[in-house]
């Protein structure tokens, strides 16, 4: 008992739970178990989900000590409120006359009036300043004549009740933290025959044994609605699956509202709902704006962000092999379609692809002031408009902590317009995802690019493919340039044409052996050679390095690499004037613009080759649909938690800032006469105070003078 009632048990166990509390503010909680295995990897995943650090509000371990502080707390209250409220009761009216001087504060004068009239005189006085007063008539030895009077005073009673105050604040808040935090679910999931769903489908197919009842007395949860339509079950994220809850009444979405400021960033998230009553049927119409939320028979309904609610997207399928045509498809986002592709292997099966709409986002924030430092090609740095909370808790840490002096990198930050993501899951169910931009942007490269990303898992960044945008803002000349770099006939005219430019007519060896260099270098560069060879095609600039690796001595290899490089650029070149001929466009200037273009289409000509799907998806057409995502939470024990703030606040500034003093005077007939002089008296002052402070001798001296007289 003396253990859990002690003070310094009390700290310890604070201790822990201020450390569990940083951790379960640094690790995300309740997210799904993939995304904690991406980010930490399987072992120490595994061993985080042992010791329940991805609930750590609801895990048992810090229940257990939130139990034991309340314990102890509770204890110190009761142990010290007997004791406390005695003693606000008590002046030690008794105290005896030679104990005063044993205090620190203490002085002694002469007084020219009766013990009576100073004792009343002063008693007065302390009154007057605020001081509770007792006086009492002491008798002499014998019981004759008075021997004295004995003035008890007392001030700042308010320390000991900010003590109590302090601690039974943090009962308060540590029971309306439980009764808001998951530990109801968690009861209703052990005692309750609750368990948790991981499986898929639709809400409405749910069995009973997931959902909680609309009775639930606390529960926090999203809740998406799309325009137009309305919901009434809430998604609790648990780490293994999710548990709904069912609402006593549904929300219909009439209009999501948001704007922006010019550079793309949202100002304004608001959401126009109407509150339709289960059991009453009325309606309600309210609006939902960020940091004002609507309540509804004690259910908060918050804007927490917003998302896709099912769009319709048109896509153009551009074959990345350069042979097959390209076709169209639409779909909703949120919904699947399933593609069959031909292979090339005689006799085989079709191959069946499905094609999973994932997401459009309409808005896309990117810092164009990294775009150089080719930030857009190593990951996905797009501001994700849809978030309330548009910054990383643990990417922005060094914005918070440092130096007071730091400053940020400049940013420019634009709307670089509409992508598209999506899915192509293969028939054994592996899936990449792909994230691509509707419209150019200009990187400051000389050219604006398609930029075409793609990841294998939900753990990498994006990597981009850049595609130059030609002259007629489209990406068709770098797709005839990649069809005629397959095609043998397409690359031998090419050759041709490029050997007859560079090289005069009356020279025709020079223009064979021109000719034949052009020739392999763009073998090399389409994969042709290795293909001839019976190896796994390898092409683009890859190819040729390997090339120059195994064929030109190392001491060779910068000046013909150089070489190599301008034959290929210009064969490419001609190849794209031979292309835009069959396709009877005019031919393409020679001027610096034609310049910046191919010298980045050669790039993406080499990275195509590690573009792992047949065809880009590129976005022609959308109608978007926005849903509103609510976080509706009903918290009994928030008024208990405010409460208990408002204690706590209380108590430490009645205990920091409230001294509690005692002071007694003990006023005797002065020396002499019978029973001393009736008309003079002698006096003793002390002062007690439970912290000692340069206001104590302060206000000691204040007192001294008042109450003797005397400077």
């Amino acid at each position: 008992m003396e253990l859990l009632a002690s003070m310094r048990f009390a700290i310890a166990l604070l201790t822990v739970i201020c450390i569990a509390s940083v951790i379960g503010t640094v690790l995300r909680q309740s997210e799904p178990y993939v995304n904690y295995v991406n980010q930490f990897g399987p072992f120490w995943a595994e061993v985080f989900g042992k010791l329940n650090l991805y609930t750590v509000y609801s895990a048992w371990w810090f229940l257990l000590i939130l139990a034991f502080l309340v314990i102890s707390t509770t204890l110190c209250i009761v142990r010290n409120t007997p004791k406390i409220l005695s003693d606000l009761r008590t002046y030690k009216e008794n105290i005896r006359a030679q104990s005063l001087q044993a205090f620190r504060h203490r002085a002694q004068s002469s007084l020219g009036e009766a013990p009576e009239a100073a004792a009343r005189r002063m008693g007065v006085v302390l009154a007057a300043r605020g001081w509770k007063v007792k006086l009492q008539q002491r008798d002499g030895a014998e019981g004759a004549a008075p021997a004295g009077w004995m003035i008890a005073a007392k001030a700042g009673a308010a320390n000991k009740l900010g003590y109590l105050a302090a601690h039974g604040a943090i009962v308060m808040i540590c029971l309306g933290g439980l009764l808001d935090g998951d530990l109801i679910v968690r009861a209703q999931m052990w005692l309750g025959g609750k368990t948790v769903y991981s499986g898929g489908g639709l809400v409405s197919e749910v069995p009973p044994q997931h959902r909680l009842s609309e009775r639930n007395p606390t529960f926090r949860g999203n809740l998406l609605v799309p325009e137009g339509s309305a919901a009434d079950t809430a998604i609790l994220t648990q780490p293994n699956g999710i548990v709904l809850q069912d609402l006593p009444f549904a929300v219909e979405l009439k209009k999501f509202i948001v704007e922006y400021y010019p550079t793309g960033m949202p100002r304004l998230f608001a959401s126009e709902i109407v509150i339709h009553d289960k059991a009453t049927g009325e309606s309600q119409p309210a609006r939902v704006e960020v940091n004002h939320p609507a309540s509804y028979k004690g259910v908060q309904i918050y804007q927490s962000s917003f998302d896709d609610g099912g769009s319709l997207v048109k896509l153009q399928a551009l074959p990345m092999d350069g042979v097959s045509a390209p076709f169209s498809v639409e779909g909703r986002i949120g919904e699947s379609t399933q593609l069959t592709r031909a292979t090339r292997e005689p006799g085989a099966a079709p191959e069946q692809i499905t094609l999973e709409y994932t997401g459009l986002r309409v808005i896309n924030v990117e810092n164009m002031a990294d775009a150089q430092a080719g930030a857009m090609g190593n990951g996905d740095t797009g501001v994700d408009v849809r978030k309330v909370d548009l910054g990383n808790p643990l990417s922005g840490l060094h914005q918070r902590l440092g130096a007071a002096n730091k400053h940020d990198a400049p940013q420019t930050l634009r709307n670089v317009g509409p992508s598209v993501s999506y899915k192509l899951r293969d028939a054994a169910g592996q899936a990449r995802e792909f994230n691509n931009y509707m419209v150019p942007v200009d990187l400051g490269e000389g050219a604006p690019v398609f930029l075409w990303g793609l990841r294998e898992s939900p753990a990498e960044p994006f990597r981009y493919l850049r595609v130059p945008m030609d002259a007629e803002g489209t990406s068709a000349d770098f797709f005839r340039l990649r069809a005629a770099l397959a095609d043998p006939a397409m690359r031998e005219r090419a050759v041709r044409r490029y050997a007859a430019r560079m090289v005069d007519a009356d020279r025709p060896d020079l223009q064979a052996q021109l000719g034949a260099s052009a020739l392999r270098a763009l073998m090399l560069f389409a994969g042709a050679e290795a293909a001839q060879a019976g190896r796994e095609p390898v092409g683009g600039l890859q190819a040729m390095a390997d090339f120059m690796e195994s064929q030109v001595p190392a001491a060779e290899r910068e000046r013909a690499g150089e070489m190599l490089m301008r034959i290929l650029n210009g064969a490419l070149f001609e190849l794209l004037q031979t292309a835009r001929e069959r396709a009877r466009l005019a031919p393409l200037p020679t001027d610096a613009q034609t310049q910046a273009w191919m010298a980045q289409a050669v790039l993406a000509l080499g990275d195509a080759w590690f573009y792992p799907a047949p065809f880009v998806l590129q976005l022609s057409d959308f109608t978007q649909v926005q849903a509103s995502v609510f976080q509706v939470a009903r918290a009994p024990g928030k008024n208990v938690v405010y409460l208990g703030c408002a204690l706590l606040i209380i108590g430490i500034f009645a205990m920091l800032y409230v001294r509690e003093r005692r002071l007694w005077v003990w006023v005797s007939p002065a020396a002499g006469g019978d029973a001393g002089n009736a008309t003079a008296s002698q006096a003793t002052l002390a002062l007690s105070t439970n912290r000692e402070t340069l206001d104590t001798d302060k206000e000691f001296e204040q007192l001294r003078k008042l109450l003797l007289g005397k400077e």
